[in-house]
């Protein structure tokens, strides 16, 4: 008798223990991407397994990525929904717990920038354009709920601009090879990453808010 097909919930459930299983093996070793092989293994299933759920090592890494980039916004979302007026701390708050704080989003967020152009597939890398597309757009147009920002559009370029301030800042100072390694340029930062972090936010929202609300008046 055939076995009957997975459902749904059983789907989502084996492809959260392979995103699972890539993530752990790529951290223990985040020189090299694991393999199709490798993954399988370490999730307990048979290497065709992970190809009925990804096309590539890359697109698994991908989708990693992509997790953790949806628990974000489904978390800023969330928040943006309520009647209770936000203000940059709840932003900061956010960034903090959900992109700063978990140990594998800024590294591998680093690596699947250089994948994109190596690996990836076509169908996972406009996919994951696509869901990040209306995923910032529909936070873009909450955020006009709460500060003062003409449209979406205005909400999605601050979004923008203060992921890119995230990853940029960390790939400097906070990962665990930063480019900025002099120090003297160290000294003219604050002592620690989240602590640059906030500040650095913090003067760009401030910025782009008043920018906005000088041009109201």
């Amino acid at each position: 008798m055939a076995r009957p097909l997975a459902t749904a919930k059983e789907r989502d459930l084996r492809s959260q223990q392979l995103l699972d299983a890539a993530v752990t093996l790529w951290q223990l070793n985040p020189d090299r991407v694991p393999s199709v092989a490798e993954v399988a293994i370490k999730a307990g299933v048979a290497k065709g397994t992970v190809y009925l759920y990804f096309k590539s090592k890359e697109d698994l890494l991908l989708a990693a990525h992509a997790r953790h980039v949806q628990v974000f916004f489904a978390a800023l979302i969330e928040r943006a929904s309520l009647r209770k007026r936000m203000n940059f701390d709840d932003i900061m708050h956010l960034a903090r717990d959900h992109i700063a704080r978990v140990s594998a989003f800024l590294p591998l967020a680093t690596l699947v920038a250089g994948l994109r152009h190596k690996g990836v597939t076509p169908e996972a890398a406009i996919a994951f354009d696509e869901s990040m597309a209306v995923q910032l757009m529909t936070a873009g147009g909450l955020l006009c709920r709460h500060f003062p920002l003409p449209d979406a559009t205005s909400g999605v370029r601050l979004l923008m601009r203060s992921y890119a301030l995230i990853l940029g800042l960390w790939q400097l100072v906070g990962s665990d090879q930063p480019i900025c390694t002099s120090p003297g340029v160290s000294a003219m930062l604050l002592p620690d990453y989240l602590s640059e972090l906030d500040a650095a936010l913090r003067a760009l929202w401030q910025g782009a808010l008043n920018k906005e609300v000088s041009h109201d008046a």
